[in-house]
Order: structure tokens, then C-alpha cells, then sequence
């Protein structure tokens, strides 16, 4: 099959369709959407906790705009508002799997391997794909106290990425999973602080001693951003950590296989975003970092992007990973990093 052939599953192809929906409010307190659409809540700076929606990371890790990490889903996504909370129902009849590191374009660390690998070395994961039975739901219920908003998530699917591998057949899969969550957004000291908690319970290892599904986890997020014109005009700073707690850390351990790079119980995660406008805020000057003390390692997202006029925008930017072993999750991508250069023309 031509690499040009339109795939609107992994987004391969000279074509992507990110939008095609019907939209409709039959009532002053009904809001209904149905098809194609790019969906997203919680309170991340590109770091997810209840956001279970397909992500590119691909499109990511390549060096396209922010906007295009979030990937679309075919779903149908229903609001009911009231006085007392607002509800987003969000169902999709057939699972959307995150746009998930392929061999094709990147390398990345294959555990059985154990060593990257790139194009041919490892088969396709096995996706689930039957409409109706191999669904997703998610919820979430929100609701604003003065300048704070507060809200609860829940999500019945599977693991976004491969969470797990069929000994039978020598391919990764996507065990079922439930995540249930709380966030709460609002100012603080003159910025906009966060907070947010999921609980992933994996549903095909409760007891976390099957060594080829993935752990429940619990993970945490905190974050604060503010301009800072003490510093300098137009200049915002961000901050972030996160926290990824892995669930009957000795069980696995004590199940896993031999050779196999173990996963620490904790995994910490800290980010800083800083932005600069320049040139009548034409030009865009922005540098994100992910930084992991516990996996020593890091991921750099340098760009500089220029408006010309409304409709021509140049950008350019890296992407720079480093780390110091091979199997963390930034890490493993140390031989990918990469210059790049794109131009965007608007409608």
C-alpha cells in the first residue's frame, strides 16, 4: 500500500481528516456533536491525567504545532448544563487508540528486544477495532465557585498506548482500563494554578501480578503559570510536576521477566514552559522542557515561530531528547532528535 494512501486511523497519508461532524441544541440545555472531532479536558500543559482522548505523538515528536498532539476521535459528545453542574458525556463506538510511536518514522526501545528498534523490527500492535463492543466512555462533571473551577472525570476503555503484550502471538495490545478524577483551576498570586488526581485501574491486572498487562497507577499534576513583566514585557513562565505512581510496585517486580528493564514505583516528571513576544507580539519565541529525575532523562521543544500576516506563518524549532538509558521514556528516544522547519498557510 502507497505511503501516500490516505489512513484515517493513524493519520498516515497525504490526507488527514481532523474535523467532520453534525452539531445541534434541540434544547436551551442540550448540546449535541457527532462525527469526526478534536477532544480535550483537564488541566495539563501538554501532560494528560483524565484527558483520555487519542493523542499524535508521532505528529509531536516531529516538531508540528502544539495543537496537533491532540488527535481526532469519532465520537459522539453530549453537554447538559444546569445551575447546580454542567455534564460532558463523551461516547465512541469504536476505540481510538493514541497515534502512538510507530517504527516508521521514529525509533524507540522494544523491552523484548531489549534495544531500540526501527522500520521492520517489531509487528504491528493488535488494535481493538469492533464497533460497539470495543467502545469507550468518558464523563465529566464540572462546575465553577467563583474563580475556581472544580471538576470530576470518569473513563470506561483501554489503555491508549500499547499496555500490554500477547505472549502468542509477539504483539503489544490494549488491556481494558477505568481512570476515575478530580481537578480543580484557578487564580492564584496573581497566575493560574492547578491540580489534578487519576486513579488508572487496570482492569485486566487488578492484583498487578500479570507481568504483561500494565499496572494500576495513581497519577498527580500540579501547575502554576503567570506573566512575569518584572522580568521583561510579554514574557509568561510556566511550571509543572507530575507524578506517576505505579500500584503493587513488588508484585511486579516479582513477576516480571527475566532480562526485562524494571519501571521505578515512582516516576517524576517536571516541565517549564517560557514564552516571549517580540516584534508587536509577531514574533513568538518559546521554549518547553520536560526534565525526569527519576528516569535522568529530558525532552527540549526550542521554536521560534513568525507571523507574516494572517495567513502565512513561519516556524521553526527542534526537538532534542537525551537521557541516560536507553529504556526510559525519553530516553529511548535519544537518536531522534531533530531540526525542523514548516510554513502554514490559513484560510
Amino acid at each position: 500500500e502507497s505511503s501516500w494512501t490516505p489512513d484515517l486511523e493513524t493519520g498516515r497519508g497525504f490526507f488527514d481528516l481532523r474535523t467532520g461532524y453534525v452539531a445541534s441544541s434541540p434544547l436551551p440545555w442540550l448540546d449535541l456533536k457527532l462525527g469526526r472531532q478534536v477532544l480535550t479536558w483537564g488541566t495539563g500543559d501538554l501532560l494528560f491525567v483524565n484527558d483520555l482522548f487519542p493523542k499524535d505523538w508521532v505528529s509531536f515528536f516531529v516538531g508540528r504545532d502544539d495543537e496537533y498532539l491532540k488527535a481526532p476521535s469519532d465520537a459522539l459528545r453530549v453537554g447538559l448544563f444546569s445551575d447546580v453542574v454542567a455534564v460532558d458525556l463523551v461516547y465512541t463506538p469504536r476505540f481510538d487508540a493514541d497515534r502512538f510511536v510507530r517504527d516508521e518514522r521514529l525509533s524507540f526501545f522494544d523491552p523484548l528486544q531489549g534495544r531500540q528498534v526501527g522500520r521492520g523490527d517489531v509487528p504491528d500492535p493488535l488494535v481493538p477495532d469492533d464497533w460497539f463492543q470495543d467502545d469507550e466512555l468518558a464523563l465529566r462533571l464540572h462546575r465553577n465557585f467563583g474563580s475556581v473551577e472544580l471538576a470530576g472525570y470518569g473513563y470506561l476503555g483501554r489503555w491508549k498506548s500499547p499496555g500490554g503484550f500477547d505472549p502468542g502471538s509477539g504483539r503489544a495490545v490494549f488491556p481494558r482500563l477505568a481512570v476515575y478524577g478530580a481537578s480543580a483551576r484557578g487564580q492564584l498570586s496573581g497566575g493560574i494554578a492547578n491540580l489534578e488526581l487519576g486513579y488508572y485501574e487496570s482492569r485486566q491486572d487488578d492484583g498487578g501480578t500479570d507481568p504483561f498487562v500494565d499496572n494500576s497507577q495513581l497519577r498527580v499534576l500540579a501547575g502554576f503559570e503567570r506573566d512575569v513583566p518584572e522580568l521583561a514585557d510579554s514574557l509568561t513562565i510556566g511550571a509543572q510536576y507530575y507524578l506517576e505512581a505505579m500500584l503493587q510496585h513488588d508484585d511486579y517486580l516479582r513477576t516480571l521477566p527475566s532480562g526485562v528493564p524494571a519501571r521505578d514505583e515512582l516516576r517524576h516528571v517536571v516541565t517549564l514552559r517560557v514564552t516571549k513576544l517580540l516584534l508587536e507580539q509577531r514574533l513568538r519565541l518559546s521554549l518547553f522542557g520536560y526534565f525526569s529525575p527519576s528516569d535522568h532523562d529530558a525532552y527540549l521543544r526550542p521554536t521560534a515561530s513568525y507571523t507574516v500576516d494572517d495567513r502565512w506563518t513561519v516556524t521553526v524549532g527542534a526537538n532534542v531528547f537525551a537521557g541516560e538509558d536507553d529504556f526510559t521514556f525519553f530516553g529511548q528516544f535519544d537518536r531522534n532528535t531533530n531540526l525542523y522547519a514548516a510554513v502554514r498557510f490559513s484560510f
